[in-house]
């Protein structure tokens, strides 16, 4: 009897294995088979954001977000596809699966990581201030009473409100849906500052230098990362090697140094 006992639950045991073995199986992240499988991923992102990704005047996506997707889906032997969405629902996006990476300047931040994983870091960045040349306003202290503009959904947006001490002084805060509309509206003096990332509003300005200009203080620092659902782990693994890979050999360095005039990417 005892000897039947004890078989029986040996028995017992090893079907509990083998179950937990198919469980894992089924279970197993294969997010990097998928993508390679259907040959290609796609990216989301705010297509009026440069000069990480927007359109030219013939209409093609282009930038420097744009160029780093497309070397490093060329180093996975897969496509990449750009999709345009709302930037203020970019994550819901992701997680939806509409997209497969969010790749458009997209700042690490502590609410976002509890959302969706990130990549390595590739950039660093700040949230500046720019004002109009002739504007009176010199210091944060001078947009107490004031207007400022910000894009809807932004890490702008996210530290302007992480500045209390600046926010509460506010006339009013105006959100846009792109940085574009926020520094035309500028421009015309229908807001008194936009909050933007440092890299986007150096370029705006390089291009219109004697319409405005940054102020000294800016409202925090910032990282730029490939935002990534959570349980795509063999997918941002891969990603992560691909883009160490660039960074060692230069790749990186030469888009980099196309898009801004010199290599400011993160090793």
């Amino acid at each position: 009897m005892k000897k039947n006992y004890v078989l029986l639950v040996s028995a017992l045991i090893l079907l509990l294995i083998s179950f937990t073995g198919c469980n894992q199986k089924n279970t197993e992240d294969k997010s990097l088979e998928k993508i390679r499988e259907k040959g290609y991923f796609v990216v989301g992102l705010d297509d009026n954001f440069p000069p990480m990704g927007f359109r030219d005047k013939s209409g093609e996506i282009v930038g420097f977000d744009i160029d780093m997707a497309k070397e490093a889906a060329k180093r996975m032997g897969v496509e990449v596809k750009f999709k345009p969405v709302d930037w203020d629902g970019v994550i819901l996006s992701l997680k939806k699966k509409d997209i497969d990476l969010i790749w458009n300047g997209l700042t690490v931040t502590e609410e976002r990581k509890k959302q969706i994983s990130f990549s390595k870091i590739y950039l660093s960045n700040r949230q500046i201030i720019i004002v109009n040349k002739d504007s009176n306003i010199n210091s944060k202290d001078d947009l107490k009473g004031k207007i400022i503009g910000v894009q809807l959904g932004s890490s702008s947006e996210q530290a302007l409100n992480f500045d209390k001490d600046l926010i509460k002084t506010l006339k009013n805060v105006r959100k846009y849906s792109n940085n574009t509309e926020a520094l035309l509206d500028l421009k015309a003096k229908r807001i008194d500052a936009v909050v933007i990332d440092e890299i986007v509003g150096r370029y705006y300005i390089a291009k219109r230098q004697d319409e405005y200009r940054i102020l000294e203080k800016d409202i925090g620092d910032e990282s730029y990362a490939v935002g990534i659902r959570k349980e795509d782990v063999s997918f941002r693994e891969e990603l992560d090697r691909v883009l160490d890979e660039m960074k060692k050999d230069g790749t990186a360095a030469e888009i980099s140094k196309k898009w801004f005039g010199e290599d400011i990417v993160i090793k």
